[in-house]
């Protein structure tokens, strides 16, 4: 697993030894890029933008957008499997860089309101057994953390079938080996 665009292009990542953490895929990470930079049917940049990556895992996603020019990222995950190795991805840029590490269970009272910034892009990598997807999605609503014209990005099992709250508004969808990635927002 590698950073595969902007300023730390190449770098390696430190993946986990456990199965319990699936760390997204090059390819997969790659396709997203792609259509984050590339859609015609949303407009969101990288560059300068305000990053919550959910269920972090080891980080690969927000050090990606870190790399890729974001501003600022929140990485949020409560594994203790993967959070030592996401600090040493991180610490292993030997950068500056904006960002912050909440330690918590997203699946458990997280309170989202106590966010201080509002973000333009907002990951969710939840386990794909995890059923709480549409609980999650009020949640990011009612708070109002996602900017106006903001994107969700969830990365979930192709076959998984679930259900989104009345006001999300889905992009688009792609599916890409196990993997499908949605795009949505909320009105």
């Amino acid at each position: 697993m590698r950073v595969i665009g902007g300023r730390f292009k190449g770098k390696k990542l430190l993946e986990p030894k456990d199965k319990e953490t699936r760390p997204l895929k090059d390819l997969t990470k790659e396709s997203i890029f792609n259509i984050i930079n590339h859609s015609n049917k949303f407009s969101i940049e990288i560059k300068k933008a305000y990053v919550l990556d959910l269920f972090s895992g080891v980080g690969s996603f927000g050090i990606e957008c870190l790399s890729q020019g974001a501003d600022h990222v929140t990485f949020i995950e409560k594994y203790d499997g993967v959070l030592p190795i996401l600090k040493k991805n991180i610490n292993n840029l030997k950068s500056e860089i904006n960002y912050e590490i909440i330690e918590n269970d997203i699946l458990n009272n997280f309170e989202f309101k106590s966010l201080k910034l509002r973000y333009d892009i907002i990951f969710l990598d939840p386990p794909y057994k995890e059923k709480a997807l549409k609980n999650i999605l009020n949640t990011i609503i009612e708070n109002k953390i996602l900017k106006d014209n903001g994107v969700i990005i969830i990365h979930r099992h192709k076959k998984e079938i679930d259900e989104f709250p009345k006001n999300f508004q889905l992009i688009d969808e792609k599916k890409y080996g196990i993997s499908k990635i949605i795009f949505g927002s909320y009105f």
